[in-house]
């Protein structure tokens, strides 16, 4: 009878035994496939980084690209700002040198007149002297001297008259010419690349 109750005793003893053998076969099952789960949340993890990293890296590349356009165009604009000045620049230095022109041919100028008029008072006899053609050869080279600097006299006689060119002093009837017409000319005027140094003194026919 004692037999049989050991006997029990122990089949008991070894179901139990089986069964917490199961319980912990199980359990390890459960978490020997925990595991993929874990590894996925891995990989998951992994593409995050690489797509914030490619993210970050795009968000530095349009930060730079944007830096070398705002460099680029401030560039552009000291560039145009520089051609500005030296076009200003070019153009104030050319003003400059042309009032000065002026002011040197204004000095000149009765000096042409007096060269002029002492020709004009010569006789045929006096013309053929050394002293004659030495001042009209001086006079000439004088004239050619300004022609080259661009000075130009300005055309008055028997031409219609322009303010903008003749200073009219005198008027008179004429019916032998045109009305407005420019009849006598007192003083010579020129002109330095088309802007008036003097102006013509005329007689202007009614």
């Amino acid at each position: 009878m004692e037999e049989k109750q050991n006997m029990n005793t122990e089949n008991k003893n070894l179901e139990e035994a089986d069964t917490d053998q199961e319980i912990t076969i199980q359990e390890d099952t459960v978490k020997t496939e925990e595991v993929p789960a874990g590894e996925e949340n891995t990989e998951e993890d992994s593409c995050h980084d690489e797509s914030s990293t490619k993210k970050s890296k795009k968000i530095k590349k349009d930060k730079h690209e944007q830096q070398v356009e705002e460099l680029t165009d401030k560039l552009k604009r000291n560039m145009a700002e520089f051609e500005n000045f030296r076009k200003r620049t070019e153009k104030e230095k050319a003003a400059m040198y042309d009032v000065g022109a002026k002011k040197v041919i204004e000095k000149l100028l009765p000096v042409i007149d007096g060269f002029e008029r002492g020709l004009l008072t010569l006789s045929e006899e006096e013309v053929k002297e050394p002293f004659a053609q030495g001042m009209d050869m001086v006079y000439k080279q004088l004239m050619q001297s300004i022609t080259d600097l661009g000075v130009m006299p300005i055309e008055a006689l028997n031409k219609e008259f322009n303010p903008d060119f003749h200073n009219a002093v005198m008027h008179v009837e004429d019916e032998s010419v045109g009305a407005n017409v420019v009849v006598e000319e007192f003083q010579k005027g020129y002109t330095y690349r088309d802007s008036v140094v003097r102006y013509s003194m005329v007689k202007v026919a009614n």
